[in-house]
């Protein structure tokens, strides 16, 4: 099988093609020259003689790419002539024969003859050299430099700067210098005394800021060591309460264990470590009485996919009791979580998201509701008119609202958010004088029923 020649391949040059005398370079080309004696130029003569078996389009491609990229290197090389080094050679060794005779013409021969081909040889590198390690702006600076001083100089030398100053200087009784080189020293001290103050100033600075990246570090650990204990107290929870299947098997020991973690926990964490445990405990049902089997304990389900609550009858898994007192959950977001019959008194509750949280016969006397979000909050059952705080000695009456309520006495409503009418009655009749004037929109026209 022929290959047929590509017709672009009779104008590629072989190496019997190439005359003699471009392998024979001139010895004071300039750096432009194509007849250069260089490895590049060989390398490129010898890219160019295996073109003429190339044949395909591809590799012709690929000898063009290879002689662009052997171009830009010729460009970027500075040409080394043999023979000119071998005249510089000679050049420096008539020098030293001047100076062993002690001829002055054929020394000064050598000696310009040497510098004049040694330039040659060395701008081409020394153009190389700066073009690479100084930029266009960078040498246009330096210029400029080099011209504001000759311009100082210049008008030193013949605006008659020079002269004035000469003239002042005479005038000057340099007997006083004394005096005034003590003056000059006093300053000096001052000054370094004043560099030291603001060395140590720098340093205060730069330590101060320093001790406040730390804490930010230290702040970011504690925040990653205080999510993967919670993760831990999460799985540990799931683990305790929970069987095989999934399914909750809280007996009582398990629930005497988790209250303890619970209670353990809390004391551990701040306000925001505090609200994502209520949130997973009352999302899982844990917070909230749950309807039994009267022989085994478990929770029953409520046919729909949940488990049964009894609020009268019914038993938490765990329960929250005096564990939230006088805490700090401040800012926190507690939304859709039950917080029923939990024991909040003098809790700070100001700015809490509150929506839909149930805090029916929740003890929040003293507390702080200042700014909180209270849309959709339950705070007691039934109607406002009949409802009334929890007791010690009644049972609660879901019904009517009897001792169903929230115990909000003394609490504080400043600016709280989106308090329903309902609420606002409830509150109004059970907060007592001390928080009626706290509560927006007012309470005239409800009665005190709490009766201090």
């Amino acid at each position: 099988m022929t290959i047929e020649s590509n017709s672009n391949s009779s104008h590629l040059p072989t190496p019997d093609s190439i005359p003699e005398q471009d392998l024979q370079p001139d010895d004071f080309d300039g750096g432009a020259s194509e007849n250069c004696l260089t490895p590049e130029k060989l390398a490129t003569q010898q890219a160019i003689a295996m073109g003429a078996s190339l044949q395909s389009q591809q590799n012709r491609v690929a000898l063009k790419q290879a002689q662009s990229f052997l171009k830009q290197r010729i460009t970027k090389s500075v040409p080394v002539k043999p023979r000119a080094l071998l005249i510089i050679l000679l050049a420096i060794a008539i020098t030293f024969i001047g100076i062993a005779i002690n001829n002055w013409i054929i020394g000064i021969c050598g000696t310009l003859l040497t510098l004049v081909l040694s330039l040659i040889i060395l701008i081409p590198w020394l153009q190389v050299v700066v073009d690479e390690w100084f930029s266009f702006q960078e040498r246009t600076l330096l210029v400029a430099f080099l011209g504001v001083l000759v311009s100082i100089f210049g008008l030193i030398k013949f605006g008659g700067i020079g002269s004035l100053l000469l003239a002042w200087g005479r005038k000057i009784n340099w007997e006083a210098s004394g005096t005034l080189a003590d003056w000059f020293g006093a300053l000096g001290q001052i000054l370094i005394a004043i560099i030291a103050v603001y060395v140590a100033w720098r340093q205060y600075v730069i330590s101060k800021d320093l001790t406040i990246q730390q804490n930010l570090l230290t702040v970011q650990q504690n925040v990653i060591t205080q999510q993967q204990t919670i993760d831990s107290y999460f799985q540990g929870i799931s683990d305790l309460v929970l069987d095989e299947q999934g399914l909750l098997e809280d007996w009582p020991q398990e629930r005497a264990i988790a209250e303890g973690r619970t209670a353990a926990i809390f004391s551990s964490v701040d306000g925001s470590g505090k609200a994502k445990i209520l949130r997973f405990l009352s999302r899982s049902k844990l917070l909230t009485p749950l309807k039994r089997d009267r022989h085994l304990g478990r929770a029953i389900l409520d046919g729909s996919g949940g488990y049964a609550e009894d609020r009268l009858f019914g038993l938490r898994v765990i329960d929250l009791g005096v564990m939230l007192a006088g805490a700090d959950l401040s800012g926190t977001d507690l939304r859709w979580t039950d917080l029923s019959e939990a024991n909040l008194v003098r809790a700070n509750l100001s700015e809490c998201d509150l929506v839909k949280a149930n805090m029916s016969r929740t003890i929040l006397y003293d507390a702080n509701l200042n700014q909180a979000d209270l849309n959709s909050t339950r705070l007691f059952y039934g109607s406002a008119e009949t409802a009334s705080p929890r007791s010690r000695s009644e049972a609660p009456k879901y019904e009517t609202g009897e001792h169903t309520g929230a115990v909000v006495e003394n609490a504080d409503f400043t600016d709280v958010q989106r308090m329903s009418e309902a609420n606002r009655y409830y509150c109004c009749a059970w907060c007592g004088e001390k928080s009626r004037g706290t509560i927006p929109g007012g309470c005239e026209g409800i009665p005190n029923k709490l009766g201090k």
